[in-house]
C-alpha cells in the first residue's frame, strides 16, 4: 500500500546527499513544486537531477540551483535559466545534455529493465563520438567531456548505444490519486511523469486531490499506484510558464 504523507517534507524524510532523483515536468508543466520546495528547506546536497531542462532561475528545478543542492544536471533543454549557465560555464555544475527523444527512451527503458538500446539519433555529432563538454573549471576551461559510445549496423544503417536511466528517486506530480496510489494526469502536465514514475526505486508523487479507492474509473488511470511508494497532497500551485510572447496584428 502506498504510504499517505502529511506533508512534502515528511514524503522526502530519507532522501541524503548525493542521490539521484529523476524530476518529472516539461518546462514548467507538471512540475512537482511542493516537493522541489520541499528538497530545498531540507538541504540535501550533491544531488544528480534527471529532468527534461532545469527550471528558470526563480522557480522549478531553479531554486536548487540558487541554493547550490545540484552537482548534476542529466537534461535535454535549459536555455530558460541564467543560473544554469553561470554554474555549469564556472565548473559549479555538471551536465550531461541528451537528445529529448533519447532522454525519455532512456528512462522509459529503466522503467522497464531495459540496460540499453540502440538508436539512430546522434550518430555522426559528439553525442556518440564524444568530447561534449560535461564540466568546467572555475575559469571556463573544459575539464571533463563525454566519452565516445559503441555504434553498430542494422540493415546497413548506424546506430549508437545509449544506457537505461534510472533514479534512487523519482519526484512526479498528477492530478488525481486515489488511496492505492492511482493516478490521473491533467492534460499535457503528464509529459515526463509517467515514465520517471517508473524508473525509480522510490517514487513520490504529489496530486492535487486525493479520492477514495473506487473514486477512479479504472480504464482511465494513467499510472497503476504499483509504481508509487509515497503519495501527498499539494496545497497550492502556480502553475506558471517560461515566458510569453505577445504578437502584435497589423493591418
Amino acid at each position: 500500500m502506498v504510504q499517505l504523507c502529511a506533508s512534502a517534507h515528511e514524503a522526502l524524510a530519507d532522501v541524503p546527499d548525493g542521490a539521484t532523483i529523476l524530476a518529472g515536468g516539461f518546462g514548467l508543466c507538471g512540475i512537482p513544486e511542493t516537493l522541489i520546495a520541499a528538497l530545498v528547506d531540507k538541504g540535501v546536497t550533491g544531488l544528480t537531477m534527471v529532468s527534461n531542462n532545469a527550471g528558470v532561475d526563480d522557480f522549478g528545478l531553479g531554486l536548487l540551483l540558487q541554493t547550490r543542492q545540484i552537482a548534476k544536471m542529466i537534461s535535454t533543454y535549459v536555455g530558460e535559466n541564467d543560473t544554469f549557465e553561470r554554474q555549469f560555464l564556472t565548473g559549479e555544475l555538471e551536465v550531461e545534455l541528451v537528445p529529448q527523444g533519447t532522454f525519455a527512451e532512456r528512462i522509459r527503458a529503466g522503467g522497464a529493465g531495459i540496460p540499453a538500446f540502440y538508436t539512430p539519433t546522434g550518430y555522426g555529432t559528439q553525442i556518440a563520438d564524444g568530447g561534449l563538454p560535461m564540466l568546467h573549471d572555475a575559469e571556463g576551461q573544459v575539464v571533463k567531456t563525454s566519452e565516445a559510445k559503441e555504434t553498430r549496423e542494422f540493415d546497413g544503417q548506424p546506430f549508437v548505444l545509449e544506457r537505461a536511466i534510472r533514479g534512487d528517486y523519482a519526484l512526479v506530480k498528477a492530478w488525481k490519486a486515489d488511496r492505492m496510489g492511482n493516478l490521473l494526469f491533467r492534460k499535457t502536465a503528464r509529459n515526463f511523469n509517467p515514465m520517471m514514475a517508473t524508473a525509480a526505486a522510490v517514487t513520490i508523487a504529489e496530486v492535487e486531490e486525493i479520492v477514495e479507492i473506487g473514486e477512479l474509473d479504472p480504464d482511465g488511470i494513467h499510472l497503476s499506484g504499483v509504481f508509487v511508494q509515497r503519495l501527498v497532497c499539494g496545497a497550492h500551485y502556480e502553475k506558471r510558464i517560461e515566458q510569453r510572447t505577445v504578437r502584435s496584428r497589423e493591418g
